[in-house]
């Protein structure tokens, strides 16, 4: 009996140091937990806002979490062991998604790892996550725009599991190998259909015309490079009601590792 109850102590001890890696669900709960001290009152009050109407709509919940420390751990791990320990998404369904973020200091790597649930990981594959990561946040970051590259991330991840578009066209569209020199070719092309119908014009008007392909370039060229969340995004810049109320909690979903992560 000595020694069960010495094991039982052991194991409490134990349980005890690992509950203590990672942060307890703030009452009441909130969907966005920014213990990092990254975001503004009313930014995060905004995200807050909108994921707990996505939630309230679709039933799937998409957490925030942002801390200064991983505790030893690597983001891959800390973030399914802080999402089981919260249970983010609905028991049963398991749509829970997680976005962590370790931002960078002099001293470590910043860190982000988009995990997702059981019942998404069909809906957000890891090389989505992965994708999202790379282009939607971590270029944000390395300008200290952590709000913005959040909202990007946390507005792709609303557009697919809301079916507005699939993983496969997310990934055609921002391909890197097609994406800028995809782009430019379609404005070359219509530049050299320009120079082709204004060419042999010798009016007062030619050098309006020539111009033309030249500006339409500049605009394009312009227009493409603007990032990916104002083509994605679905969070509204505006003021208005930045309330955090309204969300009951987390339902107890699963995670099963899908999911994937990045660095800067």
């Amino acid at each position: 009996m000595k020694r069960i109850a010495i094991l039982i102590m052991f194991l409490s001890a134990v349980l005890a140091g690992f509950s203590q890696d990672f942060p307890e669900q703030p009452q009441p709960p909130r969907i966005v937990n920014d213990f990092a001290n990254v975001l503004e009152n009313t930014t995060r009050a905004r995200m807050e806002q909108q994921l707990v109407q996505f939630n309230n709509q679709t039933s799937t919940q998409i957490a925030v979490v942002t801390v200064p420390d991983l505790g030893g751990y690597d983001a891959s791990g800390y973030a399914f062991q802080l999402a089981e320990k919260w249970g983010i998404g609905q028991e049963g369904k398991d749509n829970g998604i997680l976005i962590l973020i370790k931002p960078k200091t002099r001293e470590s790597k910043g860190r982000a790892f988009i995990a997702t649930g059981y019942g998404l990981e069909g809906v957000v594959p890891d090389a989505v996550a992965n994708r999202i990561v790379d282009e939607e946040m971590i270029p944000r970051f390395k300008q200290n725009d952590y709000a913005g590259g959040i909202m990007a991330a946390a507005s792709v991840l609303m557009n697919l599991t809301r079916g507005e578009y699939t993983a496969e066209g997310y990934m055609k569209q921002t391909r890197r190998s097609g994406g800028v020199l995809g782009g430019f070719g379609i404005v070359f092309i219509i530049f050299v259909i320009f120079l082709v119908a204004f060419r042999g014009q010798k009016s007062r008007h030619d050098s309006v015309g020539h111009s033309l392909p030249f500006w339409l370039l500049l605009t394009m060229m312009g227009s493409g490079s603007r990032n990916h969340s104002g083509s994605w995004g679905n969070f509204s810049s505006g003021s208005g009601s930045f309330g955090g109320g309204g969300f009951g909690g987390f339902g107890g979903g699963s995670f099963g590792g899908g999911g994937a992560g990045g660095s800067w």
